[in-house]
């Protein structure tokens, strides 16, 4: 019976010590997929001394059955994102300017211009429905201006080299004209006139509505909004200077009535610049014209001087109506107007037609347009897309220096380094002319001046380095040999980026390119007849071009509006 029991208690133990293991097995599983594999042995005989646990073999890797179908891919390099349908077509057309520009700069100007076709052709025949359509148009405008500039400066345009254009002054002939008057107009006007905050004094006035008609029109509109879309170049740098010459900041509407703000415009009348200043007139307030420039046509410098006329105007007059005429037909015409009806007041002296039809219509249209600018929204003109403001660097220029040399070490076409520049009349700057460039291009302009002799800034070209180019290509593409190319660059072409000398004439220019021989001149036989002095039958030599038309420039000539009644008198500080 003992035996029995102990045999049976022994059966006992080993079927739950089997069930234990059973459970162990399956629960790790279940709950621990890659636990480890073991042996196990059934649990000792009381008395005996356990066996230690061995481990069989090693954890083995984890087996996925759909490793293929999911494969782990390895971290790479970012991808590069898809260029949008917009910027792809901006990059193509890109592609095909430089491709221009490159083959303009060898020699190949046909070549030229079916590149610069296919640049604009790629944004003009781009979708309708592209979703950043404004981009596209906006670098298609950049391009055609850019394309229009290179056509001007080197793609075959007619006009001379050192011939000026100027603009025609946007009311020569509207201020000749008379308007009808819009009576409905009258209270509108009026009211606008006792509400409106402003420094120069403002009228409503038959002559004033007409006006207002008038530049509410189609054809008045786009005069009004053509110059006051320029006027963002120039206006904050004619804010300043108003302000600091105490004047009101209204004035400022006498160059758009003058000009348009077109630092080129010339009148009927021979007056130039923004600020429409006669030659005699300019001189007085410090405006030089020499064969070269002509400050009339300085936007900066042409501000300060209409504001100190202007000043000196006023404290002549005492009435900002008397100034502003007088600034238009000359002081000596209104004091004459004055003596002549004993009247001291602008509508008076209009009414009786005492002063030239341009002067009374003149104060009236200036008027028109300050009304209208300060009240916008109720004439339409609120949303006016002003200019960017000029913003330049200077550089005063020791020597002579060719603008063409200047527009190749920036890149830069001519025709906008002279609109940043528009009192230069000449291609080559006189000494001592202060050049502006664009904001930011000075160091790469001084470092192109430093590669040519200081003497040869008039004439010398320069060139920009590009990959693989030899003194051979190089010298090809502007017409020289590869020995003198070598001379100029003390037979070492610079590096990739950097700039090289070139000494070859820019076209039209008729001075001869002189460079230093790197061998000695063979020295000369002299024959009997020079050293007795009987050579009788030597030619005259000839001039050189350049030499002969810089001496026959001539001098600006006289205006014929006469001498000023009278000289301006010492400024003071405030208006």
């Amino acid at each position: 019976m003992g035996v029995h029991n102990s045999t049976r208690a022994a059966t006992v133990r080993l079927s739950a010590a089997l069930s234990a293991t059973v459970f162990l097995l399956t629960g790790c599983a279940a709950s621990h997929p890659q636990a480890s594999y073991r042996q196990f042995f059934l649990p000792p005989q009381r008395g005996q001394a356990p066996e230690p646990v061995q481990q069989a073999f090693a954890d083995p890797p984890r087996l996925d059955l759909y490793a293929n179908e999911n494969p782990a891919l390895k971290a790479g390099p970012a991808l590069i994102p898809r260029p949008t349908d917009t910027e792809f077509l901006i990059q193509r057309a890109n592609d095909r300017f430089a491709a221009g520009k490159r083959a303009l700069q060898q020699g190949r100007p046909d070549e030229a211009r079916q590149e610069f076709n296919r640049a604009v052709e790629a944004l003009l025949n781009a979708p309708e429905n592209l979703p950043d359509r404004t981009a596209l148009e906006r670098r298609l405008e950049e391009l055609v201006d850019a394309i229009y500039r290179i056509d001007q400066d080197q793609l075959g345009a007619s006009a001379p080299e050192d011939q000026v254009s100027y603009d025609k002054a946007p009311l020569d002939d509207i201020l000749e004209m008379t308007f009808p008057i819009d009576p409905s107009l009258r209270g509108k006007v009026r009211e606008q006139v006792r509400m409106t905050v402003s420094q120069l004094p403002l009228e409503e006035s038959d002559a004033v509505v007409s006006f207002i008609k008038f530049f509410s029109s189609t054809k008045g509109q786009r005069i009004l909004l053509g110059g006051m879309q320029r006027s963002g170049k120039y206006k904050a740098m004619i804010e300043r200077i108003l302000a600091e010459e105490g004047l009101p900041e209204e004035l400022i509407f006498l160059a758009q009535a003058e000009s348009g703000f077109q630092p080129r415009a010339v009148s009927n009348k021979a007056c130039v610049g923004i600020w429409q200043f006669a030659q005699f007139r300019g001189r007085e307030y410090g405006l030089n014209q020499t064969p070269s420039t002509d400050d009339r046509m300085d936007p900066e410098k042409a501000t300060r001087a209409a504001a100190r006329h202007l000043h000196d105007l006023y404290e002549h007059f005492g009435d900002w109506y008397l100034a502003m005429a007088a600034y238009n037909c000359g002081p000596g015409c209104v004091d004459n107007a004055i003596m002549r009806t004993g009247y001291a007041d602008f509508w008076e002296l209009r009414r009786r037609n005492a002063l030239p039809l341009q002067t009374a219509n003149y104060v009236p249209a200036i008027l028109a347009m300050v009304i209208m600018s300060k009240n916008a929204q109720e004439y339409g003109i609120q949303d006016v897309t002003f200019e960017p403001a000029v913003q330049y660097d200077s550089l005063e220029l020791q020597t002579p220096t060719h603008i063409g040399l200047v527009a190749a070490a920036l890149d830069r076409s001519v025709s906008e380094l002279k609109e940043l520049n528009p009192s230069l009349v000449r291609s080559v700057t006189p000494a001592g002319y202060t050049l502006r460039v664009p904001k930011g291009s000075l160091a790469q302009l001084e470092a192109a001046l430093r590669v040519i002799p200081a003497d040869r800034r008039d004439s010398w070209r320069v060139h920009r380095v590009e990959a693989g180019d030899t003194f051979a290509a190089v010298a090809k593409r502007y017409g020289t040999s590869p020995d003198v190319l070598s001379s100029a660059n003390h037979d070492q072409l610079p590096e990739a980026g950097a700039f090289a000398a070139v000494p070859v004439a820019y076209p039209g220019d008729a001075k001869p390119v002189k460079v230093a021989s790197r061998k000695p001149a063979a020295k000369k036989k002299t024959s009997a007849k020079t050293v007795a002095g009987t050579q009788t039958s030597r030619k005259p030599v000839a001039k050189s071009p350049a030499k002969s038309t810089a001496k026959a420039t001539a001098k600006p000539s006289a205006s014929a509006t006469g001498k000023a009644v009278r000289s301006p008198a010492k400024r003071t500080s405030g208006a």
